[in-house]
């Protein structure tokens, strides 16, 4: 069992940077492939990224790859998205998944609560 902790969200003006946390509770956290993906309102989830359980693999959606950086530290538990160059359409409520596909967000077997990124324009 995982349970999963989303923390970094918050307001951010067009063109700036946030870093996202995914704080992870088990002991099993280092043998899961970990993901994020994004859902905005009235639009369906979105994969945003995902790396491998050692981190030496990473994937990233199109709009997304040379702005968003994934990355993970097995010793803490814990699993990043550095954002860079937000643009007003990455507004969206930002999910962190275990145990789950690459892209595919229906094999996330665990899942946190959210938090909400804000860009204005």
């Amino acid at each position: 069992q995982v349970q999963l902790v989303e923390s970094g969200g918050g307001l951010v003006q067009a063109g700036g940077s946030l870093r996202l946390s995914c704080a992870a509770s088990g002991r099993t956290f280092s043998s899961y492939a970990m993901g994020w993906f994004r859902q905005a309102p009235g639009k369906e989830r979105e994969f945003v990224a995902a790396i491998s359980w050692s981190g030496s693999s990473t994937y990233y959606a199109g709009s997304m790859k040379g702005r968003f950086t994934i990355s993970r530290d097995n010793a803490k538990n814990t699993m990043y998205l550095q954002m860079n160059s937000l643009k007003p359409e990455d507004t969206a409520i930002y999910y962190c998944a275990a145990d789950g596909v690459e892209s595919r967000w229906k094999s996330y077997n665990y899942w946190g609560q959210g938090t909400q990124v804000t860009v204005s324009s």
